[in-house]
């Protein structure tokens, strides 16, 4: 088949390759380290590269029936952009790399049901307009199913919603980290919320463009183009950081997203939890006695702290400190949120910070460096102590030297 060089078709053809590139190393990535996460992710740049195909190769000469009929007949009836499916897969992309054991069941496959259907349909003009009828009777010969008004509508509302799910499980995640790790900043996942962005951004665009064009402003096919390269753009961005950020947390993490926002802890007596279970401190109601028990936990927890340093474990989490003291998450993330007036990251990073600002204090720091220090009272990295030091402090560590 043909192919027209320019600097349209030419442009979108680099970032359909780069496209696939990525998702061949990412796809590459998962099978060699096992990560789900990643096979997910090759999965969306995929649809991504193929989104962009009807521009490219529009400009390439493949929509022109007097060039190329065989090319314009594969462009009509080839479903390239799958709107549909960018919202879930862009969601259980989430749900793998915060559930490095989390796998597909029946009662997903709903998901994909509007997508599948669609396809069905594409498959349905394919064999009434080509094989039976062997011209143009459910299409027009004009505008291919991928942009059919009722196409484009249904993708903008399941992309908004899958967004705002999306959205919604990344942001209690993060409020989950915060009560249950000491080492949160390490598996903030960043990198997620900047992703998150760029779909906003996309989906912005995609609804701006069609409204405008519902509004009765001519865009003509060149004007359109500008569109696909500012998705290019932004499929491009999210490549390259996902392929460089493609590491999944230590837990699971599964929560209803239908039920009311809560902030989740591991099941009762600080043990995994069964499945995907997880409950809140606020869900459990809180007796009498326990009201009149927070007081004496926290002398405990103190002397853990302060005596026998548990914080210097850069990998401790609320659940090893519920075993040690023989009690539930639970009751353990209500002492320390009502009692020292901090999440579990924050009262653990006090500690450690406390104990870098003293050595500093004495009379042998010379002798050390303040990330030697940060790293024997339980930081795992620069960056994160950095952040916690200035979060407690309000100062930058280098001030302690100045």
């Amino acid at each position: 088949m043909p192919f027209e060089f320019n600097r349209y078709s030419g442009l979108l053809l680099i970032f359909f390759v780069h496209g696939l590139v990525y998702a061949g190393l990412l796809l590459r990535k998962s099978i060699r380290n096992g990560r789900p996460s990643d096979a997910w992710l090759a999965f969306f740049l995929l649809l991504c590269v193929l989104y962009i195909c009807p521009w490219m190769l529009g400009f390439a000469g493949w929509y022109d029936g007097t060039v190329c009929m065989d090319c314009r007949n594969f462009m009509f009836y080839m479903p390239l952009q799958h709107t549909l499916l960018m919202g879930p897969v862009i969601y259980f992309y989430l749900r793998s790399l915060f559930q490095p054991g989390f796998r597909l069941s029946r009662r997903h496959y709903w998901h994909f049901l509007p997508a599948a259907l669609y396809l069905v349909w594409c498959a349905i003009v394919f064999s009434t307009d080509r094989l039976v009828l062997k011209r143009y009777y459910l299409m027009d010969g004009r505008v291919d199913p991928d942009f059919d008004d009722w196409y484009i509508a249904a993708g903008l509302v399941s992309l908004l919603v899958y967004g705002i799910i999306s959205w919604r499980y990344y942001s209690r995640y993060k409020r989950f980290i915060v009560q249950e790790f000491s080492f949160a900043d390490s598996v903030t996942f960043r990198w997620v919320r900047n992703f998150l962005i760029a779909f906003f951004i996309y989906f912005t665009s995609n609804l701006v463009f069609h409204l405008v064009q519902l509004a009765g402003v001519e865009i003509n096919y060149t004007g359109t183009w500008w569109y696909y390269l500012l998705f290019a753009l932004l499929f491009y961005y999210i490549a390259i950081n996902g392929y460089s950020n493609s590491i999944e947390t230590r837990m699971r993490f599964h929560l209803d997203l239908l039920a009311h926002q809560r902030t989740p802890l591991l099941a009762a007596g600080g043990a995994p939890p069964e499945g995907d279970e997880f409950i809140s401190y606020e869900e459990v109601p809180e007796s009498s006695k326990e009201q009149n028990g927070l007081e004496e936990w926290k002398p405990r927890i103190e002397q853990l702290m302060a005596v026998e340093k548990h914080y210097r474990n850069p990998e401790l989490t609320l659940t090893d400190l519920a075993r040690t003291l023989g009690t539930n998450t639970v009751l353990l993330s209500r002492v320390i949120n009502k009692g020292f007036g901090k999440n579990f990251n924050d009262f653990i990073n006090s500690y450690r910070v406390q104990e870098v600002q003293e050595r500093l204090a004495g009379p042998d720091s010379s002798q050390y460096t303040i990330m030697s220090l940060a790293y024997e009272a339980g930081f795992n990295s620069k960056a994160t102590f950095n952040r916690a030091f200035k979060k407690l402090t309000g100062k930058n560590p280098s001030d302690l030297i100045s």
